[in-house]
């Protein structure tokens, strides 16, 4: 599929078939992950990959919503502050933008392969942590589901005309 109909189909999924990922496919999205770059390609992330048992019912208690019940699989995408490169002019960490890059290669990666995602960063980040027993500088950043869309439409994309989001210099 060209890039620019893989951009095309890839939206925000909130309706999960309760089918589980093959491994497979799972480990095809990770390495698209693993091959993402970052700054100084410090590679500042940590990926947990959620498929079964209480760590999953505990991870879907972090955000608390109803589609997400079905999701056979959440993928927990962290930053690593302890590894993250600084920009020397003026301390900006780059590991929230690193760890953005690899989370949407994760997402183009899934949609390649037939798979629904969607970014979630509005959850309960301290139950998160406990339920990964993450260590002190590791952040989640994002939840992200991942599963078999139940409703195969896709949406139309509402987004700024070009002009908008150029800038005149």
């Amino acid at each position: 599929m060209k890039m620019l109909d893989l951009v095309k189909t890839r939206h925000s999924v909130r309706k999960y078939l309760p089918v589980p990922v093959e491994r497979a496919k799972l480990d095809y999205v990770m390495e698209c992950v693993r091959l993402a770059p970052s700054a100084v390609n410090f590679q500042p992330w940590k990926f947990a990959v959620v498929t079964e048992g209480e760590r999953l019912a505990a991870l879907k208690e972090a955000y608390p919503r109803e589609w997400i019940s079905t999701v056979p699989c959440i993928i927990v995408a962290c930053a690593d502050h302890r590894e993250s490169w600084h920009r020397p002019s003026d301390g900006k960490d780059h590991a929230d933008i690193d760890v953005a890059i690899a989370v949407e290669h994760l997402c183009l990666a899934a949609a390649e392969m037939g798979l629904g995602t969607c970014w979630v960063c509005n959850f309960d980040v301290p139950r998160c942590c406990e339920v990964l027993g993450l260590p002190t500088g590791v952040e989640p950043v994002a939840l992200v589901p991942i599963g078999y869309l139940a409703d195969t439409e896709i949406p139309e994309k509402k987004r700024k005309p070009m002009e908008d989001i150029l800038l005149q210099v």
